[in-house]
Parts: structure tokens; C-alpha cells; sequence
């Protein structure tokens, strides 16, 4: 059981010092990011074109995100970042149940985590890829609130496009992992089609 948030310190502090330069430079639009829940168990998921994706959802809420990522970035001169930000190593050659679970510990006591539903950085000429089940898994699992999003546009500098678009939160309780998921992809949709 967790009982303080881990990392807290550890992403207040960067967040404090990257995000004004992060938003100061690619200048992003965010849309409807106030139907973000302040409190409970919630998973924020969307789509991932490009590296620097977290980051648009991480300015976008006071709330720290506990994002899974590849656990490349813990094996590199970087590990200590991804460490001490709170984020969860994934280790996508296998059925990581370790990640899984830190996550589900996360989530059960009410903190927020980051996914991208996709599993990888979308590089094909698909709007998006087929969502992976473990999302809408763990948010059956632990009652968390799914807030889903779309990002478009290009990471220039002063990009004139480059916009996060927030959908309404929902759970899937009372739906199969299969209707749970294809509730999921629809909303990605719909929000990635909408100008």
C-alpha cells in the first residue's frame, strides 16, 4: 500500500523549472482541460505521435501524472530523471504485471496515471493505432475515472496548431474489457477528428 505520494518532491520541482519553457516555446493550445478531475483515481490516456507528448498533459493539470514508460528510459544516462519524476517502467517485450501493478497501487490510492492506450509512439500514417486492453483493464480495477485526449498539430517553435483536446472523463465498470476499449478508441476519435 502507498500511503504518501511517491516522487512528489522530485516532479514538483521539474515541473516547476520545464513546464514555463516548454509552454513559452511551442506556445500549445489546450482545450477543455478543466473537465480534468482534482481529485480520485483517474487515468489519462490519448494518442502518441510524438516524445514530448506527457508533457502537453502534464501542464495541463496541477495533479501530478505517474506516466508508464518504456523501461529503455531507465536503462540510459536519463534514468535518474525518469526516476525521480515518479514515472513506471514498462517493460513492453512481456506481460509486465510488476509495471501493472504499481500502477493499480497508484490508482487504489486515489493518484493519477498517464498512459498512451497505443502501447508506442504512433509512426504509421494511421490517425491511431489499436488500443492495447491494459488501460480500461486497470481502470475496471480500481474504479478510476478515464479522461481521455486527443494531441494534434506539429512541436515547432511558436507552433501555430499544436493543441491537446480533452474529452468528457467516464468509467467502464459496467462494460467488457471489449466494449470498454472500443468506447475508448471512439472518444481518441472523435476528439482527433474535431478541429
Amino acid at each position: 500500500m502507498i500511503k504518501k505520494e511517491p516522487h512528489k518532491f522530485g516532479y514538483s520541482f521539474f515541473k516547476a523549472i520545464l513546464a514555463p519553457i516548454f509552454k513559452f516555446y511551442y506556445r500549445p493550445t489546450y482545450i477543455n482541460k478543466e473537465v480534468i478531475p482534482k481529485d480520485g483515481p483517474i487515468i489519462i490516456c490519448g494518442n502518441h505521435k510524438h516524445l514530448y507528448d506527457q508533457c502537453l498533459t502534464i501542464t495541463s493539470t496541477k495533479r501530478m501524472l505517474h506516466y508508464m514508460a518504456k523501461k529503455e528510459y531507465f536503462d540510459g544516462k536519463f534514468a535518474w530523471f525518469f526516476k525521480t519524476v515518479g514515472c513506471i517502467s514498462v517493460n513492453r517485450e512481456i506481460k509486465d504485471v510488476d509495471s501493472k501493478n504499481k500502477a493499480i497501487d497508484l490508482l487504489n490510492e486515489n493518484y493519477a496515471v498517464g498512459i498512451f492506450p497505443e502501447g508506442t509512439r504512433n509512426k504509421t500514417e494511421e490517425i491511431l493505432q489499436p488500443l492495447k486492453f491494459g488501460t480500461v483493464s486497470m481502470a475496471q480495477k480500481t474504479n478510476a475515472t478515464l479522461v481521455p485526449f486527443a494531441i494534434t498539430g506539429d512541436y515547432v517553435y511558436k507552433s501555430k496548431n499544436l493543441k491537446i483536446r480533452y474529452g468528457i472523463p467516464f468509467k467502464v465498470n459496467d462494460m467488457s474489457l471489449e466494449e470498454a476499449n472500443k468506447k475508448l478508441e471512439n472518444e481518441l476519435l472523435d476528439l482527433l477528428n474535431q478541429k
